[in-house]
């Protein structure tokens, strides 16, 4: 991220680099933690969020009219975090971006006419508020008449329509219908979000508003956005209560295969500890703590290449 602050009497750089550390540390925790989430974690002393730290780089350092610009490269801890988390009641989410199809679709409802991409501002603006740590990346559907035709034909049926003749011409799995009921000034939304297979319908309403007004749309789309990265944060959160202790055997002969292993299994966020269990001229033995259950941790390893089988309660790497 970048930094500066004026080049005054009173400046101090290492307040600077602080006041760095707690956007980073922010912009950490928007990525992992529910919007709810964050509002029980207030004014965490800098003392105790650089502990959490393992390492920064300063770079690019300049002067510019009296004022000092830098970039801050910032590498948190994630056992650290994860326990942070913990001892918060918070069940953190694994950071993991993903494109998902959005169709907007407004709806007058003084005279049910509808509009999906012609006099549509949310389907011309949606995407023009983004944050670094969001990690949804929304997807717009390209005009077609014939879409529109069919839409208009169920405007009054449009919360039961089915639309995955339309969702199906995109080679995309997840998906958010928005329905956006637009009144004099008022505006209800139905969201239905299909994120991981997994359906949720949320209303919102917004009294005493017009998304013609700048300040007014912003906070709409905020406000929805919000909505739909804390669904998909809900869908891969890290349950840290679950503690499932599982032991991995793979031949000790095979080198090559052990650095990747090794690899694998610093590299999944579900896994909090991995330890060496035991090491001889035929095997070798680690000891992981995994935050999930056994089927999920299966389909972690074969999302790195590894199928394993059980062996006397060991699972072994084929």
């Amino acid at each position: 991220m970048k930094i500066s602050s004026p080049f005054e009497l009173n400046f101090e750089k290492n307040s600077v680099i602080d006041k760095g550390f707690q956007t980073s540390f922010s912009d950490l925790l928007s990525m992992i933690t529910t919007s709810g989430d964050r509002k029980k974690i207030r004014n965490v002393p800098v003392k105790e969020l650089k502990g959490m730290i393992d390492s920064f780089t300063i770079s690019d350092e300049k002067f510019i009219n009296n004022e000092y610009f830098a970039n801050l490269e910032t590498t948190f801890n994630k056992k650290k975090i994860l326990k942070f988390l913990e001892n918060e009641n918070i069940f953190p989410s694994i950071p993991q971006k993903n494109k998902v199809l959005l169709l907007p679709i407004i709806i007058e409802t003084k005279d049910n006419s509808i509009y999906l991409f012609n006099n549509n501002i949310f389907y011309d603006r949606w995407n023009e508020q983004n944050n670094s740590y969001d990690l949804l990346d929304y997807l717009l559907p390209s005009e077609d008449i014939e879409d529109l035709i069919e839409l208009q034909k169920t405007s009054k049926d449009i919360e039961t329509y089915d639309f995955s003749n339309l969702i199906n011409k995109y080679d995309i799995k997840d998906s958010i219908i928005l329905i956006i009921y637009k009144a004099d000034n008022s505006i209800r939304t139905l969201s239905k979000i299909n994120l991981n297979n997994t359906l949720k319908i949320r209303n919102k309403s917004y009294s005493k508003i017009d998304i013609v007004n700048e300040d007014d749309f912003s906070n709409i789309v905020k406000s929805l956005k919000q909505l739909y990265e804390d669904q998909w944060k809900k869908n891969n959160e890290i349950n840290t209560s679950i503690k499932l202790p599982i032991t991995i055997s793979i031949d000790s002969k095979k080198n090559k295969k052990i650095i990747k292993l090794e690899q694998a299994l610093n590299s999944i966020d579900l896994i909090s500890s991995v330890n060496i269990l035991s090491f001889n001229s035929k095997s070798i033995q680690y000891k992981i703590i995994y935050n999930g259950t056994p089927n999920i941790f299966l389909n972690d390893m074969r999302e790195k290449n590894f199928e394993l089988e059980m062996k006397n309660n060991i699972w072994m790497i084929k």
